[in-house]
């Protein structure tokens, strides 16, 4: 996903065609808030759950964590706020341009940093001395399709669940909005259409229906979208109405997913307030970047952090417990340390697979796929 730098939000935009593309600054608190995401959904991978991180850990993170555990567990929420910000940025990103060059743009995004997150994890999982199993040769290579959730094989990467998603948002974007040409009428249409859509989807209990429509993720990708058509004009109630029904609806489908009644047996404890509260903050937070409330953060550095999100958010989780064993079960070190060490040194992977892969291979995959030298 790509991200944008704040300016003053006109009252009158203009509309653009689709051979005219919409230039935008750079929005560096979006940077900010995708990096707070990825952040979120760290500390949930390494102290807000049980499963493959207990044996990381040594026990369960709830006895690594006995406060802070039940926060972490909240985390997981930080998808959500992933995808408010995807619907953000791809109406934004897709405003104006041509269907291939929206392909190419979204191809070139995603596919160089997720290619080397694949061969890296399966590589190192491989090793002798990783205690953990690495997929066959053949899923190994499947996965570097991104079509592997529909194909039935495992997974390399525990988070690409959250790629799939976003494939099929951009495939239904790109059909509705970009193909066609976007304008403010089509794309509030779309919207409508598509929270109507999946809201029979989800009553018609349709795995075909679920699988196109996401009835548990498209009121967040359709809350960015409207947020972004608030950016361009903060007086459109229609737009307005979109946030707003999204919102209600969005945080049903996550008290619905994540909350459960308290048990001893259970891991966490997730109150449905918590729940709302987190959908919330994803929904202001971008809310204040598309109504310019937050230009003042504007500082260069969140540019960084918001390239890092990206492969850092790919090689976190698996590659994270590799390290948590070697820090905390082989050298010793406290949980705070170790847990502090681990998202610094995925951090530090994170920006040598930006420079090393992200900025040599991006633009020249796009200029390939655009059918440009």
């Amino acid at each position: 996903m790509t991200s944008t730098i704040a300016r003053p939000i006109p009252d009158a935009p203009r509309e653009a065609g689709p051979g005219t593309p919409r230039r935008e600054p750079r929005l560096r608190a979006l940077d900010g808030l995708r990096l707070v995401a990825a952040l979120m959904v760290a500390a949930y991978h390494y102290g807000g759950r049980g499963g493959a991180v207990t044996e990381a850990w040594g026990s369960s993170p709830k006895v690594q964590f006995p406060t802070l555990h039940a926060f972490f567990a909240y985390g997981c929420l930080g998808v959500q706020v992933f995808f408010v910000i995807s619907g953000f940025v791809i109406c934004m990103s897709g405003w104006g341009r041509s269907l291939t060059s929206f392909f190419a743009s979204r191809a070139s995004r995603l596919l160089p940093a997720y290619w080397a997150a694949v061969v890296l994890v399966t590589a190192v999982f491989a090793l002798p001395v990783v205690a953990y199993d690495a997929v066959s040769p053949s899923d190994a290579l499947v996965n570097l399709t991104m079509l592997q959730q529909p194909l039935g094989v495992d997974r390399v990467l525990g988070v690409c669940w959250t790629l799939w998603a976003e494939i099929r948002f951009y495939a239904l974007f790109a059909l509705c909005v970009v193909l066609p040409g976007a304008s403010r009428r089509r794309v509030i249409l779309f919207c409508a259409l598509w929270t109507l859509a999946a809201a029979i989807a989800q009553g018609a209990d349709e795995p075909l229906l679920d699988l196109v429509l996401m009835p548990e993720y498209a009121p967040f990708f359709v809350g960015g979208i409207g947020l972004y058509l608030v950016h361009r004009d903060r007086r459109d109630a229609c737009a307005w109405g979109v946030v707003g029904v999204s919102w209600l609806i969005g945080q049903h489908h996550a008290v619905r997913e994540l909350w459960h009644a308290p048990s001893a047996d259970a891991f966490s404890n997730r109150t449905s307030l918590g729940i709302v509260l987190v959908v919330t903050f994803g929904f202001v937070a971008v809310a204040a970047i598309a109504l310019g409330w937050l230009n003042r953060v504007n500082w260069r550095w969140l540019t960084v952090a918001g390239a890092l999100t990206y492969p850092f958010y790919l090689v976190h989780e698996h590659l994270g417990w590799v390290v948590i064993h070697a820090l905390h079960r082989d050298l010793g070190l406290a949980s705070a340390e170790t847990f502090a060490l681990t998202v610094a040194s995925m951090l530090l992977l994170a920006w040598l697979l930006h420079r090393g892969v992200e900025k040599p291979l991006t633009p020249r995959l796009r200029a390939a796929l655009s059918g440009r030298r």
